[in-house]
């Protein structure tokens, strides 16, 4: 799939989700297979540009292209704004967000909610576009709620604004995660562009992945929910994809070696203890699978500095290669 003058090879994702998308989860999401890894969504409000929080989302140093950055807001100029001080900053792709279901967002009228004013879409899309000389994107949903599915006509005015590629979370802003993914309506949007279009919502394996793509006609498939924890499930469909076989799942000593090394980094990005806290998420995502998930997250939780949630984290995952008690069960 091509995203202006960037290739994006293999064709599947990492989406963009606020407090999971940080360089430390797209570096290595790259790593291990992902095409493109989209940024945690930035404001474009300049006040809080220079924010503690701000300045680490826009730090892309070292980030293999291309670099994406997500922006949201709600005013044309304010975008446009902040689409320039992004790629000044590295950005390589800008992509416009309004597919985040949040109430505080919508509330503001950002994110999904902008979907409920096609005007304002098009202003928005054809200031950002304008505005910058890198390929711009947008995210979108199926629709405000069930009565207002108006996807395809947003799709269109993306198009006619100059949007290079349109991603769709195939839900409505009011089923914000549940139910099931409206392919169909994915589909639809599809036959009606040109432009390249990415499928999102429930592509948690392999084989969903193979489906999706066939059955709406995408360009890529974008995979959020389920890399977290799993990272590896972008090498997993790009294998699919590329040989139609499954690779086996990763052993434990790589998925080990893959979380210390995820620890490392966030505890390198965020210093303490702001790194140690983040990482108590990503920890219970990657050992969810285990019996053990719920006592070993109650203990590792209490851990404080970085080397004593190292150190947990690696004795917990010797002691299941090695096919020993844990002892987490009798901890917790």
């Amino acid at each position: 799939m091509q995203i202006g003058p960037h290739r994006i090879e293999p064709r599947v994702i990492l989406a963009p989700m606020a407090g999971v998308t940080d360089k430390p989860f797209r570096l290595l999401c790259k790593r291990l297979g992902a095409g493109l890894a989209m940024s945690e969504m930035t404001t474009s409000d300049p006040r809080f540009w220079h924010t503690e929080k701000s300045l680490r989302r826009m730090d892309h140093a070292g980030e293999p292209d291309p670099v994406g950055v997500q922006i949201a807001g709600t005013v044309p100029g304010v975008m446009a704004e902040a689409a320039r001080y992004n790629v000044d900053h590295g950005a390589q792709v800008i992509d416009i967000n309004m597919g985040c279901p949040a109430k505080k967002v919508c509330n503001a009228w950002a994110g999904s909610a902008l979907m409920r004013d096609e005007d304002l879409v098009a202003r928005i899309c054809e200031a950002v576009v304008q505005a910058v000389d890198v390929p711009v994107t947008l995210k979108i949903r199926t629709g405000w709620d069930a009565t207002h599915r108006n996807a395809p006509a947003i799709a269109r005015i993306a198009e006619d604004c100059g949007i290079a590629a349109l991603a769709v979370h195939g839900r409505t802003r009011d089923q914000q995660y549940t139910g099931t993914a409206e392919y169909d309506t994915i589909a639809e949007i599809k036959s009606r562009l040109s432009i390249p279009v990415i499928a999102n919502g429930d592509i948690d394996s392999p084989r969903r992945a193979a489906f999706v793509l066939r059955h709406t006609g995408a360009d890529a498939v974008m995979v959020g929910r389920a890399a977290q924890g799993r990272p590896w499930i972008f090498r997993e469909i790009a294998h699919h994809l590329a040989t139609g076989g499954e690779l086996p799942p990763p052993s434990l000593a790589e998925v080990r070696d893959i979380l210390l090394g995820h620890l490392h980094d966030l505890h390198d990005f965020y210093g303490e203890p702001q790194g140690v806290r983040i990482a108590r998420k990503h920890l219970g995502w990657y050992a969810k699978d285990r019996p053990e998930n719920i006592p070993f997250r109650a203990v590792v939780n209490r851990a404080e500095s970085a080397d004593m949630q190292l150190a947990l984290t690696r004795d917990y995952f010797d002691a299941l290669i090695a096919g020993v008690d844990t002892g987490f069960a009798a901890a917790a």
